[in-house]
């Protein structure tokens, strides 16, 4: 399972429509925040994503991005919560920890752990990993790459049979990458296995002009959710204000080859139905396998050869 769960789509300021930037990722049962807005825990209420987060991922220290901490910490110590919990963000996300604790959030309950991140550096987790990525916006800013290893290929049942493999545990073992012994006889995963297969793959900027390096990042993605704040009409806000527009997030998209393209962060101009579908149909006349991110929607990413 890798599920994704948009809690606050919206630009700086919340509206009736659109809570500020937050997204949950939920892994195998991982929770994972990334960025974590205004009334992030009233929308993971909502969504009934639960609180066990072991991680929150900041691209950015831009209010809307983050002043939902606060609150959460805190719901989470009343709740008891004990177990450590991994705050990663760009530099400074050391002293924007202290300041929170400072102010009493969490107290003594748990350990809040501040990491910091730069660009190329990578947080190594069972079976997959998280990159940060440079992003172009008007302060120190970071964008996220999670990706799965690569998996054993599809194992060929009637060959194995044929080797004298019986089914059972010994075809578990080849699966595994593991040789047996049949009879005697060395039987190798590679005579049993395809080709490795890869993992699945997500990028999510943050707030970010479109960059070489979010395209090479994003380099056959299964999705890519970008910053899309403007329309291409109010271009040159987006360029004053180190946005994008929905236009060029989709170039992006196509430029990078990915499968899917999310399009976040919207301005309160284009929080309405009406606005967002100006944008949906702005991007997708560029890459045409493109949606607007909606409050609380969520979405499973599978696997590209659907196993």
């Amino acid at each position: 399972m890798l599920r994704i769960t948009f809690l606050g789509t919206g630009g700086s300021t919340p509206t009736p429509n659109r809570n500020p930037s937050a997204i949950a990722v939920n892994r195998e049962g991982e929770l994972m925040l990334f960025d974590c807005g205004e009334g992030t825990q009233r929308q993971m209420m909502r969504a009934k994503t639960g609180m066990t987060i072991n991680s929150i991922f900041i691209t950015h220290f831009h209010a809307d991005h983050v002043l939902g901490i606060p609150g959460l910490l805190q719901t989470m110590a009343l709740q008891g919560r004990k177990e450590p919990l991994e705050m990663y963000g760009p530099r400074h996300v050391d002293k924007f920890l202290y300041h929170l604790l400072a102010l009493g959030y969490a107290g003594k309950k748990f350990e809040v752990k501040a990491i910091e991140l730069r660009p190329g550096d990578v947080v190594r987790r069972r079976g997959y990993e998280i990159r940060a990525i440079k992003t172009v916006h008007n302060v120190i800013s970071i964008g996220y790459v999670l990706e799965e290893d690569m998996r054993p290929g599809r194992f060929n049942r009637e060959k194995a049979i044929e080797l004298g493999v019986k089914p059972g545990p010994l075809f578990s073992k080849l699966q595994s990458g593991h040789s047996i012994s049949v009879d005697g006889k060395e039987v190798r995963p590679e005579q049993i296995l395809g080709p490795p297969r890869p993992g699945r793959k997500i990028v999510y900027t943050g707030d970010t002009r479109p960059c070489k390096s979010v395209i090479e990042a994003s380099k056959d993605a299964d999705l890519l959710i970008h910053d899309s704040t403007l329309s291409e009409e109010t271009k040159q806000y987006a360029i004053d204000y180190m946005h994008s527009t929905a236009s060029e997030a989709a170039e992006v998209a196509k430029k990078a080859s990915v499968r899917k393209l999310i399009l976040t962060h919207l301005s309160a101009r284009y929080s309405d139905l009406g606005g967002a579908s100006k944008l949906e149909e702005e991007a997708r006349s560029v890459f045409e396998n493109t949606e607007v991110a909606r409050e609380l929607m969520t979405i499973e990413v599978g696997y590209r050869d659907n196993r």
